[in-house]
């Protein structure tokens, strides 16, 4: 392993995973935890945001939009990848998410944080997505349960 290091070459032991198919799962990894830890942030602080907009009565609506546009967005999101490639669907996705983020962390009434997080869950369901079907083309069939769980956990 050591002169593949020299020489500049990615070639790894059996049974190894060369170095640049480690980053990218890495980065994999950070991106599925960034639609996770804000599902857990946004979920433990959604009353008291709620609260904040004054419409309680429409605490459901917030997290159904999420979900919902998660779920319909995801069978896109996988088509898409299969027609113009997968990094560049999985890079939009990221972006969608991040300014459904910011919206709504900027929203001014429950109308507004309601879309947003729908926009936001436009992108998560891309990331949801794109994360397996990219394992799907860098992993072998034979490990490619491993690394998936590896995400899901």
């Amino acid at each position: 392993m050591a002169d593949a290091a020299i020489a500049g070459t990615d070639t790894a032991p059996a049974g190894e995973q060369p170095r640049s198919v480690r980053v990218v799962l890495l980065a994999l990894m950070i991106a599925m935890m960034l639609a996770m830890l804000d599902n857990m942030i946004v979920g433990t602080a959604m009353p008291t945001i709620v609260g904040e907009l004054g419409g309680l009565q429409h605490l459901s609506w917030v997290v159904t939009a999420y979900t919902l546009a998660t779920a319909a967005a995801t069978p896109l999101w996988g088509k898409l990848g299969d027609m113009y490639g997968r990094k560049g669907a999985f890079m939009t996705s990221i972006v969608l998410f991040l300014v459904g983020s910011a919206l709504s962390g900027m929203a001014q009434d429950m109308g507004q944080l309601i879309g947003f997080r729908a926009v936001q869950g436009l992108g998560a369901g891309g990331l949801m997505v794109g994360v397996m079907a990219i394992i799907g083309d860098l992993i072998p069939p034979r490990e490619r349960g491993k690394y998936q769980g590896m995400m899901a956990g």
